[in-house]
């Protein structure tokens, strides 16, 4: 990897575990102020939401500046959001302001991989993102169980607030030290209409391309898919496994560890040619949920979490990396990866939507996994349907 790669990484995965941290104490924050259950999938719909409204705009903020520098003042509206947590402001809506700082953060963090890593080296670039990325996941769903957990809970979780802000610092300050890869584009107007116009063009461009438009296209099932089983594996552990919400954030980290193997396994030996033929893995992953959803004992469940982590590890990567260089070479790598993340969060918002229309019903979880395992084992095998017809082989 490139000098610079490795700082990269350490920046990502403290911003990374705050985040993933960050969430499991504001769940916790809503139970103690006394809000529905239905309001969990809504925090994330608030993190979300800026990925999706600010996606024209982060990709050019992203290619103004030296990359390791808007990440780190990003990381700095992060600590904002945290504030306001501390301030008394609803959970959501300072999950909002902190989503407001992760959506810039992302096209500056993948872009910046892109510009330091060429083609060859890609798959195994996002291999080692997407491990950093699960191991962030992985210590951060640990890291949230340690503080609300009974020993450290006190009105307003302050403690475990002002401990965020310390990591969410130290983010900070390690990106300062992430190197400028020299890439630089045309400037742009900021003009609002006009930069909305170029983003459609954009979005238009990368949809139409065979393997960018099918590598998005997976990627976006994906990551709707993933968020809305953060809070559907939660909810099941306590529902199914009778366990606590410290103990059910822990039990997300057998998810993590499958992914990382996986993430791991195709950045060794998947080549980026062969990155769509990794499709299947995706019907696999749907059909694994209704297997998931059909146990009841904790030494069943944590293989197959495990598993279900391996095979979307193992799917993903690949797959993000073909997205990533069809988009650098028809786009910059900004813009690329804000169209990305437009399409990936709005599938997110669609599917947490739903995901809480359904807990606001009260729709048992074990039906709604089951559908939501169903339904994207269909999808994915239509999408190699048309993938066939659109790509040679």
């Amino acid at each position: 990897m490139p000098p610079g790669f490795a700082a990269l990484i350490a920046a990502q995965f403290a911003s990374a575990l705050a985040d993933n941290a960050l969430l499991i104490v504001a769940i916790a924050l809503l139970e103690q102020q006394g809000w529905p259950g239905w309001w969990a999938p809504l925090l994330k719909f608030g993190f979300m939401v800026s990925y999706v409204l600010l996606a024209p705009f982060v990709g050019p903020l992203a290619d103004r500046w030296a990359k390791g520098r808007v990440m780190a003042a990003m990381n700095g509206v992060k600590i904002a959001g945290v504030l306001l947590l501390l301030a008394g402001v609803h959970p959501v809506a300072a999950l909002t302001v902190v989503g407001f700082g992760a959506a810039a953060y992302a096209p500056a963090k993948y872009g910046l991989v892109t510009e330091l890593v060429g083609p060859r080296q890609l798959v195994a670039a996002n291999g080692w993102l997407e491990v950093t990325v699960v191991c962030a996941a992985l210590f951060g769903a640990v890291f949230g169980g340690a503080l609300v957990s009974p020993w450290l809970q006190q009105p307003g979780f302050t403690a475990s607030l002002w401990c965020l802000l310390g990591v969410y610092a130290l983010a900070s300050a390690l990106n300062l030290g992430v190197p400028d890869s020299r890439a630089r584009y045309p400037r742009t107007a900021w003009h609002p209409w006009r930069m909305l116009r170029s983003f459609r063009r954009a979005n238009r461009t990368l949809w139409r391309d065979a393997e960018g438009g099918l590598s998005l296209a997976a990627t976006t099932i994906f990551w709707g898919v993933g968020a809305t089983l953060q809070f559907a594996v939660l909810r099941w552990a306590i529902d199914a496994l009778g366990l606590t919400l410290d103990r059910a954030a822990y039990l997300q980290a057998a998810v993590a560890v499958g992914v990382v193997v996986g993430a791991a396994a195709a950045g060794r030996w998947v080549p980026l040619r062969h990155a769509r033929h990794l499709l299947g893995a995706g019907v696999l992953l749907g059909l694994l949920m209704p297997v998931l959803a059909s146990v009841n004992e904790l030494w069943l469940a944590l293989p197959l979490l495990a598993l279900v982590g391996a095979v979307g590890g193992f799917m993903v990567v690949p797959l993000n990396a073909l997205l990533q260089h069809r988009g650098f070479v028809l786009l910059t790598a900004g813009r690329s990866i804000a169209v990305q993340g437009f399409n990936e969060n709005l599938s997110v918002l669609a599917m947490l939507a739903g995901y809480a229309a359904l807990q606001a019903l009260e729709v048992p979880i074990v039906p709604t996994l089951w559908g939501f395992g169903l339904a994207i084992a269909a999808a994915i095998g239509a999408l190699m349907a048309v993938g066939r017809r659109r790509v040679p082989a």
